[in-house]
């Protein structure tokens, strides 16, 4: 799991290839340690996944940006292209089927 910045963070996704979890978190934040945990696995077993962490209190541009107003917010690109919104209960075995069943559908628009 990498911690990333708003800064350079539109153009470092457009050359990204493979699917980004974006995952929005705070320092105080209960679920978002359960979040963060459960990430850092599926990340260790998706090999083309990488989970991308911004801090919401620090990065507030690119937070308003997503529309973010509850943490943790998860939201999934592919190839650079924003997907759409990850709504799923904690668990690897949900966020795995999620993902999978998302899979073909094609690209939303941003928030």
């Amino acid at each position: 799991m990498e911690l990333v910045s708003e800064l350079g963070f539109w153009q470092r996704m457009a050359e990204t290839r493979g699917e980004v979890v974006l995952f929005f978190s705070s320092a105080g934040c209960h679920s978002c340690r359960i979040w963060r945990k459960l990430l850092a696995k599926l990340e260790e077993q998706r090999a083309n996944l990488q989970v991308w962490e911004i801090d919401a209190g620090v990065d507030m541009g690119i937070t308003q940006e997503f529309e973010v107003y509850h943490l943790p917010a998860l939201f999934w690109f592919r190839d650079g292209q924003y997907q759409r919104p990850i709504q799923v209960e904690a668990r690897v075995h949900a966020l795995e089927q999620w993902l999978d069943a998302h899979a073909d559908l094609p690209p939303e628009e941003l928030p």
